[in-house]
């Protein structure tokens, strides 16, 4: 089924680039008859544009299709501690719980993202993570009962809407928590010294014959969890808990992973699917048949599914950073422009600064072929943090896509890389290890409307740090800033953090952010 989805997606991607350039061809050769061989002069043109920062803040961060967890340390923007909050539902309501039950374990798991690499001759795998920044350096992880009830819809609003939670509500939910931690194992890897771990999950069953059987699954973030636990939460709980998820979610209010910092570890982040994971609880119960017990094996899914929230804990915030978003040079432009994803910060964009620019482009006959704004990383700013995979432009006017955006058709397996015309994607040096140089955008139809059409909004463009371009929504901000109530949702999701440099006249000119238009200007 993957080998067949994949040729699929391959064939889209080809049939996509054929697309492309069909459409490409025809157009210059359309041209080529009408005018001639010689009639057109192929032209590049360097506009200025003016960019500057934005503090982002507090944001809506309920039911992400991505969370993080963990913390990122980057030398311009400070720390960044992740913690997670989630519902939690039984996979099987009402179930049926024998007399005298005991638990043998709780486990629970959730799948990272990876890849398999290879496959050894006794049946192991060896497999490569996804989305893991910090490589193996540890942070201590808690798994608690949450105390916090998460609605559904919000009271403010006579239940009229869904309830938000902010990044910023990390006190309510640890302030909230119940008891002791729940994973809480003699293993220091279990929470002390937690990693994110690419090894494949072996677990030993014994089978009917007696023989030992190993059952392999990819690479997960796996707790033992505390039976007596749930021995009394779930195998012991009251009459009727446990008949609907409803009645279930008020009784059991969820898991709350608290993250925090291993002395002399800068620690580490991965970005992770918890609703995938599940929690299962294995155990024995009496069997009565004609008379006679016996023990039997069984066993009880919950999964983390519901309402869940990220939650940010901003630490050791540098300086100039503050200084930089919280005061913006919204004239020449700001010499940096610091791109913080999580409640962190954004680059505004004005295109043709100068109406007489404009004015003067549309009525010259250009015939756009291409546009890009090019944003250089600075890397001693940077100095080797951990650097986002990928940047979104978007209309921050009216909180929407692009036109480019809109009109890519191409898909990739990995849809992180889908729209890969439009861009956004991290250029790096060459070599295994290489640092990040700059990201490009294509804005070729956005500034083919705006010169056609002089009725055209020259609207105002947000870029921001994206975890998946493939989200295109957005979540709302705490309090709204002098341009926009609302962050594209897959910028919550990623809390990394990039610098590039702005537009200021300080900026040295082959690095300074530029709009750069390939036109045809008939003779």
């Amino acid at each position: 089924m993957y080998n067949n989805s994949f040729a699929k997606r391959t064939l889209l991607f080809f049939i996509s680039i054929f697309f492309l350039y069909s459409c490409d061809k025809e157009y210059n050769s359309i041209g080529a008859d009408l005018l001639g061989q010689n009639n057109f002069d192929f032209l590049q043109y360097t506009s200025d544009v003016v960019a500057y920062n934005q503090k982002v803040g507090p944001v809506d961060a309920i039911n992400l299709p991505v969370n993080s967890l963990g913390i990122a340390t980057n030398s311009s923007f400070g720390k960044t501690i992740s913690h997670f909050a989630t519902q939690v539902n039984l996979s099987t309501v009402s179930p049926s719980i024998g007399a005298n039950a005991v638990i043998d374990s709780v486990y629970l798991s959730v799948p990272y993202f990876s890849t398999l690499k290879t496959t050894n001759a006794d049946g192991s795998k060896t497999y490569e993570l996804d989305s893991i920044y910090g490589g193996q350096a540890p942070i201590k992880l808690s798994v608690f009962e949450s105390g916090f009830f998460m609605r559904d819809l919000d009271p403010s609003t006579n239940f009229q809407t869904s309830q938000p939670f902010f990044t910023d509500q990390n006190n309510t939910f640890d302030n909230a928590k119940i008891g002791s931690r729940l994973n809480n194992s003699s293993d220091a890897s279990q929470n002390d010294a937690f990693v994110f771990s690419p090894k494949e999950i072996v677990q030993k069953s014994i089978a009917s014959t007696g023989n030992v059987v190993l059952n392999r699954s990819v690479p997960a973030m796996r707790l033992r969890l505390n039976s007596n636990f749930f021995t009394s939460k779930i195998l012991n709980a009251p009459a009727g808990k446990l008949a609907a998820n409803d009645v279930f979610k008020e009784y059991f209010r969820g898991l709350y992973f608290k993250v925090e910092t291993v002395p002399g570890s800068t620690g580490s982040l991965a970005m992770m699917n918890f609703k995938a994971g599940r929690i299962t609880i294995n155990y024995t119960e009496d069997l009565v048949t004609n008379g006679v017990t016996t023990r039997v094996s069984k066993s009880l899914d919950l999964n983390l599914t519901g309402n869940s929230v990220n939650l940010f804990e901003d630490t050791n915030t540098v300086a100039s950073y503050l200084n930089t978003v919280n005061n913006p040079n919204t004239t020449e432009g700001d010499d940096n422009l610091y791109i913080k994803g999580g409640q962190g910060s954004m680059a505004v964009i004005n295109l043709f600064n100068s109406a007489a620019e404009l004015n003067r482009i549309r009525t010259s006959g250009w015939l756009i072929n291409e546009a890009n704004l090019i944003f250089h990383i600075d890397a001693n700013k940077m100095n080797g943090s951990d650097e986002p995979n990928r940047l979104y432009l978007y209309d921050l006017t009216h909180n929407i896509p692009i036109a480019d955006f809109n009109l890519d058709p191409t898909s990739s397996p990995n849809p992180k890389n889908s729209k890969f015309i439009f861009g956004g994607l991290l250029t790096k040096q060459e070599g295994a290890n290489g640092r990040g140089l700059s990201y490009k955008v294509r804005v070729t139809n956005q500034i083919r409307n705006l010169i056609k059409h002089s009725d055209s909004t020259n609207v105002k463009l947000g870029l921001v740090v994206t975890e998946n371009i493939a989200e295109p929504t957005f979540s709302k901000l705490r309090s709204a800033n002098a341009f926009t109530s609302k962050f594209p949702k897959a910028a919550v999701m990623n809390p990394l953090g990039t610098v590039l440099y702005g537009t200021s006249s300080r900026v040295p000119a082959d690095k300074r952010l530029k709009l750069q238009i390939y036109y045809t200007k008939p003779n």
